[in-house]
């Protein structure tokens, strides 16, 4: 039996990548807290690209109407 990954907190992940970045782009980091520092924002990137991947395909189920898209219909109206 497999366990579900928690799903990540985008925002609180989104401001971690910030501060990372931001602690990067200060030059106070040594080269070896860089590398963790770029190391784990390698990650969050990741992490955040994977669940707006999910959310996409969510809404995406969500605005289906058999097999076509609801989204389809507002999309030439635009």
């Amino acid at each position: 039996m497999s366990k579900k990954a928690k799903p990540i907190d985008f925002e609180q992940q989104l401001e971690n990548l910030e501060a990372l970045v931001a602690s990067l782009e200060s030059g106070d980091l040594s080269l070896e807290e860089s590398m963790q520092s770029f190391e784990l924002g390698i990650k969050v990137a990741r992490d955040c690209q994977k669940a707006l991947k999910e959310a996409e395909q969510r809404v995406e189920i969500l605005t289906r109407q058999g097999n076509e898209l609801v989204s389809d219909h507002y999309s030439s109206e635009v």
